[in-house]
């Protein structure tokens, strides 16, 4: 077994363990940093120039993004949740443009976005941690 097949055998496992037990929210600060790690190896296949690895991990991120949006609570949510979903919609666009541009800087851009957005759901995490 490689190195890179130990290690994907590994992060399966440690995925598969974390999201058994997870709450909703939790389960959507793994996703997100899922999604982070994604988007730092997409970087890496970009600036490496290996197109087409860059071009899966791409896809990769617009399908967690799509995800993320989808499991969005439009009916009780309000604004904060539509907002939210133009903000993952955003991302996934960013992602496609500079996936095309070979733009780094726009992959940076979604993950500075993304920080902001795991920063908000910890916030939320925390809050009903407290009020628990």
């Amino acid at each position: 077994m490689s190195y890179e097949e130990g290690y994907r055998s590994y992060h399966a496992v440690d995925l598969e363990a974390r999201t058994h037990a997870a709450s909703p929210l939790e389960l959507v600060l793994v996703l997100i940093d899922g999604l982070l790690e994604e988007l730092a190896r997409a970087r890496g296949h970009m600036t490496s120039k290996r197109f087409a690895e860059k071009g899966e991990s791409i896809e990769k991120c617009i399908n967690i993004l799509n995800g993320l949006s989808s499991a969005l609570d439009f009916d009780n949510g309000g604004e904060v949740v539509t907002n939210l979903a133009r903000l993952y919609d955003y991302c996934a666009y960013r992602l496609y443009q500079a996936s095309v541009d070979m733009d780094a800087a726009g992959l940076d851009e979604v993950v500075s976005l993304l920080e902001t957005i795991r920063g908000g759901w910890v916030g939320v995490r925390d809050k009903h941690a407290g009020a628990a």
